[in-house]
């Protein structure tokens, strides 16, 4: 599953990292790594973009970068 398809306040788990180059690392600076928890804070009214909280942070991402992080919903 990736995280464009987390529903808001549900919790998962960072499992991979999609991307290449620049966009990648941003990602991975940003904290979006794997083995990391996250959750879908909002998401905009026509659902692009969405916020999300990771390692005490609200990010906001475009849907196009959420389709790259794989996530497994935490249990």
């Amino acid at each position: 599953m990736t995280l464009d398809k987390l529903e808001q306040k549900k919790n998962a788990i960072i499992t991979k990292v999609g991307g290449e180059g620049p966009l990648r690392l941003r990602l991975l600076d940003m904290g979006i790594i794997p083995k990391t928890k996250v959750q879908v804070i909002k998401r905009a009214p026509l659902g692009d973009p969405i916020e999300i909280r990771v390692r005490g942070y609200e990010v906001t991402l475009r849907l196009e970068d959420a389709r790259l992080i794989e996530i497994e919903i935490e249990k």
